[in-house]
């Protein structure tokens, strides 16, 4: 008696039926079904094994013989004129299918995929797509579904439920994974398996739709051939066990063909593609997919010892974290497994009980760890590995070339990468993600650099999907080569922008990716849009993206004349019209608006750095000016415009003011003096809300402001206190938003001060100082202290003090007063 699956001599022999083929049963994915496969093949010595999968996919079969194609790897079709429609066959080294295709391959027998034809599976997406409600499963199921797949009946969960189990997966490890070697039948798993189904398929009928039964009259054709062809019982078949009946069934010929008849098709390439075991998993959305692919690659390529082998790799990777974990810990953790393997019954500690005996003993307690544990070597970043000799797109063989050549292999675990764009290998990698992310094809994210500020670094978030094999595919329709492709790519998206903003972040995008083809279309889109924009939101949206090309153009060496000109000019524009858009503005439209003032200030100080003297000649500069002052005094009459016009939205108004204020144009007292006016009686509250919001807004900046000069303070707190019952209601929320963006030490500190009363002497800050850490008069001991640190700082430490020319304490001593 084999467990679990009764008396081979109570079941109908696997070899039974016309022609006495050799009908296996699988489940996709399952290492046990695998083990099972290789024996029942070694036993039979078939002459042909016949594989559920695309038959188009049987000039690839080959490729397996190279020891370059290494699992997890995954059949890709897609259709020709269509390539972002497409279908996956994944297979894993413990997966059924491949076991038969290395068996084959091994012993010099053909093997040949029978499933319906790619052709037939993508035409069906197609008409999926275009039904709102298909009936059926989805279409492209192939090797890659297990037998429970889109399915409404799900097999394993009736069988364990027969069975008593609650869990389908742990009453399949129980049944399949941990059974010892078939010493007296090989064919019993198989026979056992297909009785259970066919009783299912007796009791629930088809149950996967309309499709599976044109899928497997195909099969039966292909059956039907097989055996003419290499004779009766020579043909072996590894199918998805919920087949197996229907394969098994008589069924006429012209029955068959009939339901073949009129099918759609539509051409398709394929090719072998690397996957991931963290793409065969379900939590990643494969619908096929297994709980645990690590473990079940664990079992499969372990088959003795297989709970030590895999606790001392757990303890291996908790090592690796830094964690406390002796060999006496990973003895104990073996013991408990086995202990609660005997305590419910399971012929082997299956994942459940090494998961309890790993969170017991090796993570003490804790899920912290233990989910590491089930992301690391549960679930698994293994990556498979396809030759160079599998067929591709030509896009895809350039890209290849271009990862050999820069050493950039894709992996299926995040990493990130740092730039330094004055590297000529690094400012290429660069260019390459940068023209991939333009083709539609994200492999690596762009993320904020730790190390540095500066433009000629960048940090890269790298992740290779399986599903990107199928962008680039898609993507060839640009070019053979990846630079060409995103070349074409950037000029087509550049005429179709819809607006002005979306060219300017195409064209600092062609600049990062070092596209110079595409930069004589993005300019004259540029310059004929930015003409006919009158809008000044739009305009304002448009120059920072100009601004960061300019910065980006010069560390890359990219010649950025026709850009520079084209900012200054927008420059210009948005002096002219920026007084008179921010008026008549409700609180949304003024929100906005303020967020573009901060973004034209900014790109204005890096501007002014970028067209240099020989260009840039905005408005409102006095004509003997150098271009730069022009340019930066230009930008601070308009802010003094709109800081001191009543018709412009209060927090634009209070941010004007802010932003003069940083910049040294107005004074404190001129300062106070603007917010005294905003929050006078006659000013709604609501506005004056607004205005405060603008000018202390936007960061702990402007809580420090406020801790470092109690007289701007003591104004807001002098009209907040006087705001009506009614008003106050409505303004403390703008207020709550403005405030609780200050750091908790600001916060507290301003509190201090409410508490103590605004103007009081004394500090939070600093005993014995008037205004928040300042005093009224030098301490001239305390500035001698820091003296030496700051003459280091500034490399003054050669200079002589005694020299009557060398005023260098003089000046320390004013900037410490200041």
């Amino acid at each position: 008696m084999e467990p679990g699956f009764g008396a081979a001599g109570e079941v109908a022999d696997a070899r039974s039926g016309p022609g006495e083929a050799l009908l296996l049963g699988v489940r996709h994915h399952g290492p046990g079904s695998a083990r099972a496969v290789r024996r029942a093949l070694d036993a039979a010595r078939p002459r042909t094994v016949l594989i559920e999968g695309p038959p188009e996919a049987d000039e690839l079969i080959a490729l397996a013989a190279d020891e370059n194609l290494r699992p997890p790897v995954a059949l890709l079709a897609h259709a020709v004129d269509e390539p972002g429609r497409s279908a996956f066959w994944p297979m894993a080294a413990f997966s059924p299918e491949w076991v038969a295709i290395r068996w084959a391959l091994e012993h010099g027998v053909p093997a040949r995929f029978i499933d319906l034809p790619a052709a037939h599976t993508l035409a069906w997406q197609r008409e999926a797509d275009e039904d709102p409600e298909p009936e059926g499963p989805p279409p492209g199921d192939g090797p890659g579904v297990d037998l429970r797949a889109d399915l409404r009946v799900d097999p394993l969960a009736t069988l364990a439920d027969a069975a008593g189990h609650d869990d389908p997966e742990r009453w399949w490890e129980d049944v399949v994974e941990h059974r010892g070697p078939a010493r007296r039948d090989p064919f019993a798993p198989f026979t056992a398996i297909e009785e259970a189904m066919t009783a299912l398929r007796d009791t629930h009928g088809a149950a996967g739709g309309e499709r599976d039964p044109v899928r497997e009259a195909y099969m039966r054709l292909q059956l039907r051939a097989a055996q003419r062809e290499f004779g009766d019982g020579a043909v072996a078949v590894v199918c998805g066990a919920w087949h197996v009946p229907a394969l098994r069934r008589r069924a006429a010929l012209t029955a068959d063909r009939a339901l073949l008849k009129g099918l759609p098709r539509t051409r398709t390439d394929l090719t072998w593609v690397p996957w991931t075991h963290r793409r065969l998993a379900r939590a990643g959305g494969y619908g096929a997919g297994i709980d645990s692919p690590g473990w079940y690659a664990h079992l499969f390529a372990s088959p003795d010892r297989p709970v030590e082998r895999w606790l001392t790799r757990v303890a291996g990777l908790l090592r690796e974290e830094d964690r406390i974990v002796s060999p006496a810990h990973v003895i104990e953790a073996v013991r408990l497994a086995e202990t609660l393997a005997a305590l419910r019954g399971r012929p082997l500690p299956g994942l459940s009980e090494t998961t309890d005996a790993v969170r017991a003993v090796l993570c003490e307690g804790s899920d912290v760890p233990l989910a590491l544990v089930r992301d690391r070597l549960v679930v698994g970043d293994v990556m498979g590995q396809v030759p160079a000799t599998a067929p591709a797109v030509p896009l895809q063989r350039d890209l290849d070339r271009l990862q050999r050549r820069l050493r950039l292999k894709p992996e299926a675990a995040e990493r990130e990468l740092e730039l330094d764009l004055r590297k000529e290998t690094d400012s290429e990698r660069s260019r390459m993600l940068h023209r991939l992310r333009l083709l539609g094809v994200p492999w690596g994210e762009q993320a904020v650099s730790r190390g540095s500020t500066g433009t000629f670094r960048e940090t890269w978030r790298l992740r290779w999907e399986p599903e990107l094999s199928v962008r680039v595919a898609e993507a060839g329709v640009w070019g053979t080569t990846v630079l060409a492709a995103a070349t074409a790519r950037a000029e087509a998206d550049t005429v179709t922008a819809r607006g002005l903003a979306e060219v300017t972040g195409l064209a600092e995008r062609c600049l990062m990716a070092g596209l110079p083809d595409a930069l004589p279309t993005v300019m004259r889109v540029l310059a004929d849009r930015a003409a006919l924009d009158t809008d000044v939101g739009h305009l304002a949206q448009a120059l920072p993206a100009l601004v960061r090309s300019l910065r980006y153009g010069d560390v890359r060496g990219t010649d950025t004349g026709a850009l520079a000109d084209v900012a200054a000019g927008l420059a210009e524009r948005i002096f002219v019209g920026l007084p008179a858009a921010c008026a008549a503005l409700d609180a949304d439209a003024a929100e906005e608006m303020r967020r573009h003032v901060d973004a034209v200030h900014g790109a204005v100080g890096l501007l002014e750095e970028a067209v240099g003297p020989e260009r840039g000649t905005p408005l409102h500069a006095p004509p003997h000016a150098p271009p730069h002052a022009r340019l930066r005094d230009g930008w601070r009459a308009v802010l003094r415009v709109l800081s001191g016009r009543d018709s412009v939205a209060g927090v634009v108004r209070g941010r004007a003011a802010r932003l003069l204020l940083d910049g040294g144009e107005v004074e404190r007292d001129e300062a106070a003096r603007l917010m005294g006016l905003a929050l006078s009686r006659g000013t709604p509250p609501a506005e004056a809300a607004a205005w405060i919001e603008g000018f202390v807004g936007g960061g702990a900046d402007g809580g420090l402001l406020l801790v470092h000069d109690e007289r701007l303070l003591g104004l807001v707190d002098g009209w907040l206190t006087g705001v009506s019952a009614e008003a106050f209601t409505d303004v403390l929320p703008l207020l709550r938003r403005t405030f609780s963006a200050y750091e908790t030490g600001v916060r507290r500190s301003l509190g201090e001060l409410v508490r103590r009363g605004t103007g009081e002497r004394g500090s939070v800050l600093g005993a014995g100082s008037g205004t928040a850490g300042f005093a009224d008069d030098l301490d001239a001991g305390r500035a001698d202290a820091v003296f030496p640190v700051v003459r280091l700082l500034l490399g003054l430490d050669g200079e002589r003090r005694d020299d009557p020319d060398n005023d260098t304490d003089g000046q320390l001593t004013t900037a410490a007063t200041t």
